[in-house]
């Protein structure tokens, strides 16, 4: 898998135009995103359909960026997967193209998907637990149910619950699944 680094790609985005897709939620590039990114999130991403809107018909490569690198290297196995082999990924991801002071495009602030889950799980772990006292001792269930759930997904390192608030509208930013600032 070919990368470069934050600072190389700056160097050539002044040089020449360059095709540069962000993979990250559409709320995460809302907030902050590197000057010239394009918002494809990676669970809606269709490498095919991606390298025939882009330039890259011209030789030149699609840069794949996230937020530190590991949902953009996904997103270039995709691109290989589906028979796009001009395709880098962008070491360090925004976080180090903040970090190095490159430009930016910041928009809306918005709540983290993580920060979502520790909310959500709380809450129904103790709805299980009040609901269970008050209620009927069955409702301790839930409370079973959602620390399943949080130690599968430290386990496996997917979380069923953080898929799940991704697709809520406030997690989007309109039906193309594309951001506009």
């Amino acid at each position: 898998m070919q990368s470069i680094t934050v600072q190389e790609l700056a160097q050539k985005q002044n040089s020449t135009s360059v095709d540069l897709v962000d993979v990250r939620m559409p709320t995460e590039y809302r907030e902050v995103h590197a000057s010239g990114a394009v918002s494809v999130p990676l669970d809606s991403l269709d490498p095919k359909a991606v390298a025939q809107s882009m330039q890259s018909g011209s030789g030149e490569p699609i840069y794949v960026i996230c937020k530190s690198g590991n949902r953009s290297s996904k997103a270039v196995q995709k691109f290989m997967q589906a028979g796009v082999q001009n395709v880098v990924n962008v070491d360090g991801g925004t976080n180090a193209w903040v970090s190095a002071g490159l430009p930016v495009v910041r928009g809306q602030k918005a709540m983290s998907l993580e920060r979502q889950v520790r909310i959500l799980a709380g809450f129904l772990a103790l709805l299980g637990a009040v609901l269970g006292f008050f209620v009927h001792p069955y409702f301790i269930g839930l409370s079973a149910f959602i620390g399943a759930g949080l130690m599968f997904a430290g386990i496996t390192d997917t979380c069923g619950m953080g898929m799940m608030l991704s697709k809520m509208p406030w997690n989007r930013c309109g039906d193309s699944g594309s951001c506009s600032v």
